[in-house]
């Protein structure tokens, strides 16, 4: 089969590679659309995978076209997104279904072979099943949608909210989405790159602010009465950016921090004090729930499903995989305005 196989840092080649067999217990997965997330951006060209020759990509989605031993048959030819994170089922936290903090996991594009390639073979237990009148590009969208849905979930938003996000990616405006849903009274999203705020407004949004700006935050206070934000993400994992969610949040508000940071995350005194004077709730978030009673992936789906949660107008580029380079390139360079860019594998 064909694959984007990632053979050192900055070495990503479109080659030929072995064809997967399912296992026992797993199944065979024609990838048909396949994202590229910002993380995937630093393990290409500056940080690697945990191990080379590596195929990149965990947000995908695909075909079951072959089944491995002791699979159900009925399994064939459904469509179906993957859980990317492989937990060892057997720590203190997979006991309690805490997978995102399993202590000894596996993870599809990072650690093992990932989703920028024609077939995959996948355990059952990963499959997250797709109704049949959302595409395969939709829900390659799940992936960034749970992620999204745990994060606002992790502090929760009341009806009549007032809700900010810094950063206005893919995520950041998956959670602006959610948060519409959950009743958010207002939602005011942030950042620095034009081209991301303008499509923020064509997308309807009217609170949308440039965070580079030294006032931005009396243009919250305004829109907020002076009372402040009742739920702040960070999605930007910019120090900048963190201070300005300690100072945008009300007293006694709720700070999420699901940005991954590029660097060192520094804050000054006068910011600490937010967190002590406004006794502000902290909240960390990792990755997504997955479980029987608290599924973020069956949710997101069945969101998209029932029209709640549109994804489609985030998908800006498609590409083959044999385009990957170029690909890639351009996310980086950020040579044009991209918001989600997808492998499409007809």
């Amino acid at each position: 089969m064909k694959a984007c196989v990632l053979h050192a840092i900055n070495d990503l080649r479109y080659e030929d590679v072995e064809k997967p067999k399912p296992k026992q217990g797993e199944v065979l997965l024609k990838i048909r659309a396949s994202g590229i997330c910002g993380s995937d951006i630093p393990r290409v060209f500056t940080k690697g995978t945990y191990h080379f020759p590596t195929i990149p990509g965990h947000e995908f989605s695909g075909e079951i076209v072959e089944l491995g031993a002791g699979t159900n048959k009925d399994l064939l030819g459904k469509k179906a997104a993957v859980f990317p994170l492989l937990p060892c089922r057997k720590c203190d936290m997979c006991e309690v279904g805490e997978y995102a903090s399993c202590r000894d996991y596996n993870y599809f594009g990072s650690r093992c072979d990932g989703g920028f390639a024609e077939y995959i073979a996948v355990p059952v237990w990963n499959l997250v099943f797709a109704d049949d009148n959302l595409s395969f590009e939709e829900a390659a969208m799940a992936e960034p949608a749970a992620v999204s849905l745990h994060a606002l979930g992790r502090a929760g938003v009341e009806l009549g909210d007032t809700v900010a996000i810094f950063g206005a990616g893919p995520i950041g405006l998956m959670l602006a989405e959610f948060a519409k849903a959950w009743g958010a009274l207002k939602i005011i999203l942030l950042d620095i790159d034009e081209t991301k705020m303008d499509f923020a407004k064509k997308l309807g949004y009217e609170y949308v602010l440039d965070s580079r700006k030294e006032d931005y935050n009396n243009e919250i206070m305004d829109i907020t009465s002076g009372k402040g934000v009742d739920v702040v993400v960070e999605g930007s994992g910019a120090s900048s950016a963190l201070a300005g969610c300690l100072k945008s949040a009300k007293p006694l508000g709720s700070v999420v921090l699901m940005g991954n940071p590029f660097g060192d995350m520094n804050l000054m005194q006068k910011d600490y004090w937010e967190i002590l004077r406004k006794q502000l709730k902290l909240f960390g978030t990792w990755n997504s729930s997955y479980t029987q009673n608290k599924n973020d992936w069956q949710t997101a789906l069945d969101a998209m499903s029932k029209g709640k949660l549109n994804v489609k107008p985030f998908i800006t580029h498609r590409a083959d995989f044999s385009e990957c380079n170029s690909a890639f390139e351009m996310v980086r360079d950020k040579s044009e305005f991209f918001n989600k860019v997808m492998f499409i594998n007809d």
